[in-house]
């Protein structure tokens, strides 16, 4: 209000400022600017116990991932061209594991990269950044996977060098397609993830997780040699795209609650 005020202080002189006019008038919209992209809400999600034995297999026919909620509204804030093709999430725990999978639509699947903390970003790639204490965002953890699994993990030790590693992590993926074969058209490729909690205890307030406790999480899909995909849960306000947000990371509750599950089915 200040800024409109002083614009139309100037606009009433005789002899009008056009200098400073353009400076009011810069700084107004910059605010305004700062406002819209600062209301954009944070996504919240439910985590649900599971008492299952789940397989890492990549295959998501367990009923906890069954009943778990769906997670379809990403967002492509750096789109350009192309489709924007439909990306699926959802998450589980136990007293060991976070349960991440991911159910990635998909014509064109491609992945070359092989070799641990290679960067997999550049095949078809879905992504899990983590930060288990919200009050220091800044003390996350990222581990992403590729279309053929190869595994990339960092965690802040070090600087986040590469030097560590997750040593209980465990991934599986299944095509629906050929992979690196543009000749056709492929369907979908799932990708179940299996994060052990003591990666972080020394940075979560509790491990395991009580319920209700509160973590901030990110998920993020990139690359695809043909459509290249940029696809993340909560928008990273970033001109360019850049996943390292962690102030912009989804609220996560954990719930004790149990979802249905294999041993209720009997």
């Amino acid at each position: 209000m200040n800024l409109l005020f002083n614009i139309k202080r100037l606009l009433s002189q005789k002899s009008i400022n056009v200098i400073k006019i353009r400076v009011l008038l810069m700084t107004l919209f910059y605010s305004l600017s700062s406002i819209s992209l600062n209301a954009q809400p944070i996504p919240k999600y439910t985590i649900h116990r599971t008492a299952d034995s789940i397989v890492i297999d990549g295959i998501l026919n367990e009923l906890a991932w069954q009943s778990a909620p769906v997670i379809n509204e990403f967002s492509y804030p750096w789109f350009t061209n192309g489709q924007k093709e439909l990306t699926e999430a959802r998450m589980i725990w136990d007293k060991n594991y976070l349960y991440v999978a991911f159910v990635a639509h998909d014509q064109f699947i491609s992945a070359y990269k092989s070799e641990r903390d290679s960067p997999v970003s550049q095949d078809d790639c879905v992504e899990v950044f983590i930060a288990p204490n919200p009050s220091k965002v800044q003390d996350y953890f990222n581990y992403e996977f590729n279309a053929i699994s190869t595994t990339l993990d960092r965690a802040p030790y070090n600087n986040r060098s590469g030097k560590w590693n997750s040593n209980d992590l465990k991934v599986a993926i299944k095509l629906n397609g050929t992979l690196n074969n543009h000749s056709d058209i492929d369907t979908t490729w799932t990708t179940e993830i299996a994060i052990p909690l003591e990666d972080f205890y020394q940075f979560a307030q509790n491990t395991p997780p009580l319920d209700g406790d509160l973590w901030r999480l990110n998920l993020y899909r990139t690359g695809g040699e043909i459509n290249l995909q940029y696809a993340t849960w909560s928008t990273t306000l970033r001109p360019k795209p850049q996943f390292h947000a962690p102030e912009r990371f989804g609220i996560v509750e954990f719930s004790d609650s149990l979802l249905y599950s294999d041993s209720h089915a009997h």
